[in-house]
């Protein structure tokens, strides 16, 4: 059982978690002037895990077909045959129903928004298979984050967690435009439909430079919205510059160094943003 789980943690890449889990936490803080209670921060961590646990082991059920087809991604747990499928549907369903109780645990509204949360990260899943739009719905899909940490903290919608999700949204439909280059020639032969494989990756990478130029926008005005100041601006400043070397990484279709691009770079956007954040409000 535990090389099962091991094997499932693995498949989902579980330390990705870290990607919206810095923006959660800049909402949480945000929301709480700096003083959340234990319990908050305790039940919005769990909240996480279980969110973007069953949204990853879902998509690894649901594309078992297509990544088997997909020479870059054949060799991963499910479609190699290190793992079945019937683990993972425990998994996902285990996962799926911590999400539900740590929204208990947080308030009626987060409660009663839990199903749609759960709806909008399973879709995601199957979206490439009917349109162009499947990067922003990831992208809806981890902005959910930040905006249901500011619900935990306040039970209540607010301007600044929808400029933070919005934000999150553009970054996240950014990179995974980017990451999605890889895989041009086999998304049109599977008539998938990723932005590379509808516009070509040169086009695709200019979406992806407007999207995150959108991004650190939506974030400009975040700040604004909520008052911040220095420390928010700087912050704004160090996310603007790790988004520049990004697409310098990639630049004129370089698909080289795409995995540092993806995996590396982006690791960073939300936690330096978060690290500015604590001096927003602690030093401020």
């Amino acid at each position: 059982m535990s090389n099962t789980l091991a094997k499932t943690l693995r498949a989902i890449k579980i330390e990705h978690t870290i990607f919206a889990f810095p923006f959660a936490l800049i909402s949480m803080l945000v929301a709480s002037h700096g003083r959340p209670a234990d319990r908050v921060i305790l039940w919005i961590v769990v909240a996480m895990v279980g969110a973007r646990s069953a949204a990853m082991a879902f998509n690894r059920l649901v594309d078992h077909g297509i990544d088997a087809r997909n020479p870059r991604t054949h060799s991963r747990e499910l479609p190699s045959g290190q793992l079945s499928r019937g683990p993972v549907w425990i998994f996902t369903a285990v996962m799926s129903a911590l999400l539900v109780v740590a929204a208990w645990q947080l308030n009626p509204l987060c409660l009663r928004l839990s199903p749609l949360a759960l709806a909008i990260i399973f879709i995601y899943s199957l979206a490439k298979r009917f349109t162009t739009l499947t990067h922003f719905l990831l992208g809806l899909s981890l902005a959910l984050a930040p905006i249901g940490a500011w619900l935990a903290v306040r039970g209540s919608f607010a301007v600044f967690p929808l400029w933070l999700g919005a934000a999150v949204i553009l970054w996240v439909a950014g990179f995974d435009i980017i990451y999605g280059c890889q895989d041009t020639h086999f998304d049109r032969a599977e008539g998938l439909h990723s932005m590379s494989a509808t516009l070509g990756d040169r086009r695709a990478l200019l979406v992806a430079r407007v999207c995150h130029a959108g991004s650190i926008s939506c974030l400009a005005i975040a700040g604004r919205v909520a008052q911040l100041g220095l420390f928010w601006t700087l912050g704004i400043l160090a996310t603007a510059s790790l988004l520049f070397y990004e697409h310098w990484l990639v630049r004129s279709g370089d698909l080289r160094k795409i995995d540092k691009a993806f995996f590396q770079v982006n690791s960073w956007v939300g936690i330096t943003l978060f690290v500015f954040v604590l001096g927003e409000i602690y030093l401020h």
